[in-house]
């Protein structure tokens, strides 16, 4: 049963929890930017054996935490990108799950994972992947879950708006003006915070693109089924013109 503490921050509307592909569950939620936007943000759960994984982690409501509680045990925290975070000591503090990261965030230095992975790790659930972005000024991961035709999940670097379902009246109006139309997106905040001086990050993205997936979900924006890959494709030909 959720109880009201002021020292976490709020709960902001959400969706019901939906099941994407087999034992991997959405859900679609948002997040106050600053006093004027309001946007999507998005938490994928992955069950195996009774145990709970939450990947870019949204606290729930009531209604959604009972909904949670019917899947599984929370177990642990994979974070896969650094700014992303806010609402993972509740997690912790409440439902006693690890966190597991590739690093440490500069965002939110608190709490410390408990354990650190990498492309090496052994993954707590099947037929899963890390990728692991190099050369950056920060670290940033994703994650192929390899089944139903395969699922990446990303955090900041991959964004996918098939609308702007979530967003308030100003995010709608400006997200296209500001790098974020209604397409498959290299998140153009994210690079230019993640790209060093004089380099460029294009290499990584091809990379990326050796997995084999055909849906996607990022921690904002919708989810994409069935042509991800093409999308993704389209999305990095764009952010790195020519």
């Amino acid at each position: 049963m959720q109880t009201d503490d002021s020292s976490y921050p709020p709960i902001y509307p959400h969706d019901s929890i939906e099941e994407v592909i087999s034992d991997v569950f959405v859900v679609r939620g948002t997040i106050r930017l600053n006093a004027l936007m309001r946007i999507t943000r998005n938490m994928a759960i992955i069950r195996h054996e009774g145990e709970l994984t939450l990947v870019n982690p949204i606290r729930l409501d009531e209604a959604g935490e009972a909904q949670l509680s019917t899947l599984g045990e929370i177990t642990r925290i994979l974070r896969l990108g650094p700014m992303h975070g806010i609402d993972d000591p509740y997690y912790i503090e409440r439902w006693g799950a690890e966190l597991w990261a590739q690093d440490e965030s500069r965002t939110y230095p608190e709490p410390k994972p408990d354990r650190r992975v990498s492309p090496a790790s052994t993954l707590p659930f099947p037929d899963a992947r890390l990728f692991s972005f190099e050369g950056m000024t920060q670290w940033e991961s994703a994650l192929l879950i390899d089944r139903e035709g395969g699922l990446l999940l990303t955090c900041d670097s991959i964004q996918h708006y098939g609308d702007y379902r979530h967003n308030n009246w100003i995010a709608r109006t400006v997200m296209p003006f500001i790098g974020f139309p209604k397409a498959t997106i290299v998140g153009p905040i994210w690079l230019k915070i993640m790209t060093p001086e004089s380099t460029s990050l294009e290499s990584e993205f091809r990379r990326l693109l050796e997995f084999d997936f055909q849906h996607l979900l990022s921690a904002h924006g919708s989810f994409l089924r069935d042509s991800a890959h093409s999308a993704v494709e389209g999305a990095i030909e764009r952010a790195f013109p020519g």
